[in-house]
């Protein structure tokens, strides 16, 4: 079986499928040995799991999720690394490639079908260029899913992992730890990839919660303030949240009825504070 991480390897075989990289999908395949082989292993997958990969490229990851998981279904976006795939993964069983836009499939459905008796986790190397919108619709979908493993721009999962009250903490962090427990895994150098990134990588794990870890009336309007806050993160809230929607005096009202100073900026709040902010309009 060739060596997926060999880039003289990787060069001939994709020499030989008439494939270029195409930066606007932000395509690069790893190149480390090592890095693969611990991402299936911190994924939490085994031979009873099913395992959903995002774009497997060539199929190093795919490969190794293969190797400790009971089934691994990858869902590739370009069709030209179809006939790739299909010659690296050739000999695994337990692999199914499906052509499509995570974005656009019907991932209830699909887990349904591929996974119907297995405990299911998500695992990908996802491309910098639409990591938050790819995370953001597996949680929001509340996918029957156990964990989302993935390796994104390390400055993404310093932003993913963020806890509140941090420099780094934005909108995006409350939203993920509302559905998941995120924890950061380990660094990949832009060495590891072939083309390298400018940058480094990293590879954080989602632990999805049953269920929200705090409770609100409208979901909606939570991340709607969540939103207006951090975009203007250097205003107090009274005067951030009108972006939302809501009038000055409104969130005066509403921040009084949360217990929250009304000197208060995004940074200082707690997940829980924004619930109970939320929770606090009248309309």
């Amino acid at each position: 079986m060739p060596q997926l991480t060999d880039i003289g390897y990787i060069r001939d075989l994709l020499s030989r499928h008439g494939f270029h990289f195409e930066k606007k999908l932000g395509q690069n395949f790893l190149i480390n040995p090592s890095v693969c082989p611990r991402m299936a292993q911190l994924s939490g997958a085994d031979k009873t799991s099913g395992v959903l990969e995002i774009g497997p490229g060539i199929g190093v990851l795919t490969r190794e999720l293969a190797l400790v998981a009971g089934k691994v279904v990858a869902i590739e976006l370009d069709e030209r690394l179809l006939p790739v795939l299909a010659e690296t993964l050739g000999e695994q069983e337990n692999v199914t490639v499906i052509p499509g836009d995570v974005l656009k499939l019907d991932l209830h459905a699909l887990i349904k079908e591929q996974f119907p008796d297995r405990p299911v986790q998500v695992c990908a190397n996802l491309p910098y260029y639409i990591t938050s919108p790819i995370i953001m619709a597996l949680l929001e979908s509340r996918l029957p899913v156990e964990s989302i493993t993935v390796m994104v721009q390390r400055e993404a999962a310093v932003r993913l992992c963020a806890k509140p009250g941090t420099r780094a903490c934005g909108a995006v962090s409350l939203a993920v730890q509302y559905y998941a427990e995120p924890e950061m895994l380990f660094s990949v150098s832009g060495g590891s990839f072939l083309p390298a990134p400018k940058v480094d990588s990293a590879v954080i794990r989602l632990n999805i919660r049953k269920n929200p870890v705090c409770e609100v009336r409208d979901e909606k309007r939570l991340f709607s303030l969540i939103r207006a806050a951090f975009e203007q993160r250097r205003k107090t809230l009274p005067n951030a949240l009108m972006t939302a929607g809501y009038s000055k005096e409104e969130n005066l009202l509403a921040l009084e009825k949360a217990g929250i100073p009304v000197t208060a900026r995004a940074e200082q709040l707690t997940l829980q504070q924004f619930a109970d902010l939320s929770n606090a309009y009248d309309r």
